[in-house]
């Protein structure tokens, strides 16, 4: 694979700003996950939530609560780690654009009326992250590291 494609994906700022996102919004996602794949946390787990998904008009609704549950799980842990924090981040941020247009945006702004206000923060967190990557404290900088010994 391409040396300065991969350079690409896992270089980042060197700040701290990435860490004060990446933990909470992972954490947050992956629980989101885990109740659309696993029924953990209150969830329906992949067969209900497959069924809901149908019912508003996501078919099949299976394999499009396999996609959005996979996206926040593995997505958050992803961020959590800061392991390719740029793609698992780009993937969150689209799933949450799903999310508002196809469940939320009708319902207005706030949560209180299942509006998109908490949706649209992932989506300006995930994005935040897509754009600055994983930062100081990510596995992402480590393999950068390897990659370019000489930015140390």
């Amino acid at each position: 694979m391409n040396n300065q494609f991969l350079k690409n994906i896992f270089t980042s700022n060197r700040s701290l700003s990435s860490l004060v996102l990446r933990v909470p919004v992972g954490i947050i996602l992956a629980a989101h996950g885990a109740q659309k794949l696993f029924g953990w946390f209150g969830g329906y787990g992949l067969e209900g939530t497959g069924q809901w998904m149908e019912s508003i008009g996501l078919a099949p609704g299976f394999l499009m609560a396999l996609l959005a549950g996979s996206a926040e799980f593995f997505g958050g842990i992803a961020l959590i780690l800061g392991l390719l924090t740029r793609p698992a981040a780009l993937v969150s941020a689209f799933t949450m654009v799903i999310a508002i247009f196809s469940v939320h945006a009708a319902n207005g702004l706030f949560m209180s009326n299942n509006g998109y206000e908490f949706a649209l923060t992932l989506l300006a967190a995930t994005s935040a992250l897509a754009i600055q990557g994983g930062g100081k404290l990510s596995v992402d900088t480590l393999i950068s590291e390897k990659l370019s010994p000489e930015t140390k």
